[in-house]
C-alpha cells in the first residue's frame, strides 16, 4: 500500500500557512492590540476594503520594478559577455562597477530625484542600480565557467570564436545568468520603494510612509503583505522560465527527482 505523500510543490504553501495560523493565533491568544501587531484576518479584511487604493498604488509600484528589473538584465549581460571576452576590460571596468556598488543606493536617490523630477525615472534607475550587480557579477561567472578544453577542441576544428561564444559559453553561463537574475527580481522591488520613500506621490512605498505617518498599522502590513507577494510572484516567474529555457540542467532535474 502507498504511503500518501504530499506534493513538492505544496511545501512551500503549508508552510505559509502555518506561519499565518500561529500568528493569527499568537495574537488573539495573547490579546496583543492591533496598533501593535495586527492578526493575518484584519490584514485580509483591509486588503478587501482597501482594494481599490491599493491596486493604484500596486499598478505604479510595477512598472518601476518591471522596468527597472528588465532594463538591468539588458544591460548586465552582455557587458559581462564583453567582460569575459575582453581581459583588458574586466580589468578596466570591474573595480569601477564593484566601487558603485559600495554607495547606498539611499545616498544617491535624493541626488537621482535632483537630476530626474518626481517622475517614473528615478525609482527606476535605483531598481536598476540594485540589480545590476548581481546579475553581471554571476553572468560573468558563468561565462567564464565553460571548459577551456571545450573551447579549445571548438577552435582547432575551425569554430570561429562567436560560434564558440554561442554554443559554449552561453549554455555554460545560463545556470549562473538565472541565480543573477533570481537575486534581482527581489532587489528590484527594494529599489523601487527606495525611490518611492525620497519622492513620489504614488506607489506602494508612497502609500506606505502615509500609513506609518498616520500610524495605520495594519495598512502598513497591508502593503507589506502584497511587497511581499510580488516578491514571491516575480521570482516565481523567473523560476518558471529557468525550468523552460534550462530542462537539462542538473539543478532542474533534480527539482523533479531525477537526479535520483
Amino acid at each position: 500500500m502507498d504511503r500518501f505523500r504530499i506534493p513538492p510543490s505544496l511545501d512551500g504553501p503549508i508552510v505559509g500557512i502555518l506561519i499565518l495560523v500561529l500568528w493569527e493565533a499568537g495574537v488573539r491568544i495573547g490579546g496583543v492590540p492591533a496598533y501593535l501587531l495586527p492578526p493575518p484576518s484584519a490584514i485580509a479584511v483591509r486588503l478587501f476594503t482597501d482594494w481599490d487604493s491599493i491596486l493604484y498604488h500596486f499598478v505604479a509600484t510595477t512598472i518601476e520594478v518591471v522596468i527597472g528589473f528588465l532594463l538591468a538584465i539588458v544591460v548586465s549581460i552582455p557587458l559581462a559577455a564583453l567582460l569575459a571576452q575582453i581581459r583588458i576590460a574586466e580589468r578596466m571596468l570591474y573595480p569601477v562597477l564593484v566601487a558603485s556598488q559600495t554607495i547606498p543606493k539611499v545616498a544617491i536617490a535624493p541626488l537621482l530625484v535632483v537630476w530626474f523630477g518626481f517622475g517614473l525615472m528615478p525609482k527606476v534607475l535605483i531598481a536598476f542600480l540594485i540589480c545590476f550587480f548581481p546579475i553581471v557579477v554571476d553572468s560573468l561567472v558563468g561565462f567564464r565557467s565553460a571548459p577551456k578544453e571545450v573551447s579549445w577542441l571548438a577552435r582547432s576544428m575551425g569554430a570561429s570564436r562567436w560560434q564558440t561564444f554561442v554554443n559554449f559559453q552561453v549554455p555554460a553561463a545560463l545556470p549562473h545568468i538565472f541565480a543573477g537574475v533570481k537575486v534581482a527580481s527581489t532587489l528590484a522591488i527594494v529599489g523601487a520603494i527606495v525611490g518611492e520613500f525620497v519622492a513620489a506621490d504614488r506607489g506602494l512605498g508612497y502609500q506606505l510612509i502615509v500609513a506609518n505617518g498616520s500610524l495605520d498599522i495594519t495598512l502598513s502590513f497591508t502593503v507589506l503583505v502584497v511587497l511581499s507577494l510580488m516578491g514571491v510572484a516575480l521570482f516565481a516567474l523567473v523560476d518558471r522560465v529557468e525550468r523552460w529555457a534550462l530542462p537539462w540542467h542538473v539543478s532542474q532535474r533534480l527539482k523533479h527527482g531525477g537526479g535520483q
